[in-house]
């Protein structure tokens, strides 16, 4: 019956399944999810309820999610902000919905338990982390949670980067991690969402689903900066006419190498390029 429905971007189980699906699924069980909130600066959604499972993705500080399930210390959710369903850690979520207004725009920031650069940080906050702030001091901002962060490196939720290469060229050199979306280690789907979140564009977490979902086809015969490059199981992005911005675990990290290489290197594993889109 949910043979249509993709796992990832909808909440059904064989014993339980989001009310919203009800005449879409079958499940022995139906409810309405619980709103919460990402409560750390980088919380692993999983692929299922154990420590150990594969890290499907990241939820970065205050994003908003919906529980399905809470049992031995793990929430069955599924992230608001582009749908996708996993399992986390239950002690990384909070029941606040109150309104943010800022989010971090530097690749990474500290937050520290004073107004004082000497003090020791408490935290490091990824970019599109969402934080409030409910007062300045000197050069910093004091976050509702008490934290203080270099006031420069917010702004307010709605103000947006011009150019999501150049958000995406401050995660080069960042090692390869499978489900990553951090300057501690990101995959290539997840360059690619996150640079684009931070120019206020919205695009699903997976190489598939971006390819489906994200631009229009373009040309191979004329590559221009910010076209998406799409392969089997990856997706880089032109940095220029001729060369490749991507996280890749041929070098583990996030590199810029001109496209020719990308290209007969996957040939030669037989992946051929699908498609170039551009937005």
């Amino acid at each position: 019956m949910a043979h249509d429905l993709d796992p990832r971007l909808h909440a059904f189980r064989p014993d339980l399944a989001d009310e919203c699906l009800r005449d879409r699924v079958e499940a022995k069980a139906f409810v309405s999810g619980k709103p919460m909130r990402i409560a750390v600066p980088v919380a692993p959604i999983l692929k299922s309820p154990q420590l150990d499972a594969v890290q499907t993705s990241q939820a970065l500080l205050g994003e908003d999610c919906l529980v399905f399930d809470t049992a031995d210390g793990f929430c069955w959710v599924q992230l608001k902000s582009d749908g996708y369903v996993g399992y986390v850690e239950q002690r990384f979520l909070l029941a606040d919905q109150s309104p943010h207004t800022h989010r971090v725009i530097v690749a990474s920031t500290l937050a520290f338990p004073k107004p004082d650069l000497r003090s020791r940080p408490a935290s490091q906050l990824p970019l599109n982390a969402l934080v409030s702030v409910v007062a300045t001091q000197g050069a910093f901002s004091e976050l509702s949670n008490g934290a203080f962060v270099f006031s420069i490196h917010l702004s307010p939720v709605e103000t947006v980067k011009p150019d999501f290469v150049a958000v995406a060229e401050m995660f080069l050199h960042t090692p390869y991690l499978w489900g990553g979306k951090t300057t501690h280690g990101i995959d290539c789907s997840g360059l690619v969402q996150t640079a684009l979140a931070a120019s206020g564009i919205s695009a699903p977490r997976d190489s598939d689903m971006q390819e489906q979902q994200l631009g229009r086809l373009a040309n191979d015969k004329d590559y221009r900066r910010g076209d998406l490059v799409f392969w089997k199981g990856h997706v880089g992005i032109m940095f220029d006419s001729r060369n490749l911005l991507h996280a890749n675990g041929h070098f583990m990290s996030t590199v810029i190498e001109p496209l020719s290489d990308a290209v007969q290197r996957s040939i030669e594993n037989g992946k051929p390029i699908t498609s170039i889109k551009r937005l």
